[in-house]
């Protein structure tokens, strides 16, 4: 009778331990997603600025990110096979570092300069040609959400990695995910603001992902070599530290009286 007992309680205590594992597990992985998604939210938020709009900039990111979940989930669902196919993983790589690379050579501003009818080599001529603030100046919105659903699907390789090889439970690392998107989102739009007063943390949202990319090409041409998680991020966070290093003074009230001689 005792052992009949028992084994009827087996199902309950096995739903038990499940729900525990949950329990344990989703703020793992939702600490996780927010982690290595730091240096994506600032990509993010430096590419939905392009747009110079704050209501087209908006717009961008909850299209690129609805976008960018149904890519992340895709890549969940087939994560035995996508994390072991080499191009895919090369192509995020050369995605990354060509994102890197092009804002480092300015070719970000001569594009939005064209956009706005005005020439990269007269740029530095014409006062507030990059903050003219009307909505349909610099990038297409239809190519950043694009670029936002791109650059989403290369970071993710990383963290959905990652989360993998802590839980073998698809819908555990789906929700997750699913998290993970909601607070990228939310950072995105408070990077946003920030970049309009800490002039180097474009430049140092960048720089990560570049690191990301150098990365995933190293574990491609170098698989023996493993670098540690916390060498990568010491070097985020000192990133970081230098993105919030240098904050621009609020402009200058005007002198009330002036014109009163």
């Amino acid at each position: 009778m005792e052992v009949e007992s028992v084994e009827s309680l087996t199902p309950l205590l096995q739903q038990a331990d499940q729900w525990g594992e949950v329990l344990l597990l989703l703020p793992l992985l939702v600490g996780l997603e927010a982690v290595l998604s730091a240096d994506n939210a600032i990509a993010l938020a430096a590419i939905s600025r392009r747009l110079h709009d704050p209501a087209r900039q908006r717009q961008a990111l909850n299209l690129g990110l609805v976008l960018a979940l149904v890519f992340r989930l895709g890549l969940i669902a087939l994560a035995s096979f996508v994390l072991n196919f080499w191009p895919l993983q090369l192509l995020a790589s050369a995605y990354l570092l060509w994102l890197c690379g092009r804002h480092l050579l300015g070719q970000d501003d001569d594009k939005d300069e064209i956009a706005d009818g005005v020439q990269p080599s007269l740029s530095a001529q014409v006062p507030g040609s990059h903050d003219s603030g009307h909505p349909h100046h610099g990038a297409s919105l239809g190519s950043i959400v694009a670029t936002l659903a791109l650059t989403d699907l290369a970071f993710s390789l990383d963290s959905v990695s990652a989360a993998v090889a802590v839980t073998d439970r698809l819908p555990l690392v789906m929700a997750g995910g699913v998290i993970g998107i909601i607070a990228l989102r939310l950072t995105a739009e408070l990077f946003l603001r920030w970049l309009e007063i800490f002039p180097h943390l474009e430049t140092a949202g960048y720089l990560a992902v570049g690191l990301v990319g150098l990365r995933l090409l190293l574990r491609l041409l170098l698989p023996a070599m493993e670098v540690p998680e916390w060498a990568l991020l010491l070097v985020v966070a000192a990133l970081f530290a230098w993105g919030f290093s240098l904050r621009t003074a609020p402009s200058p009230l005007p002198e009330q009286g002036s014109g009163d001689a």
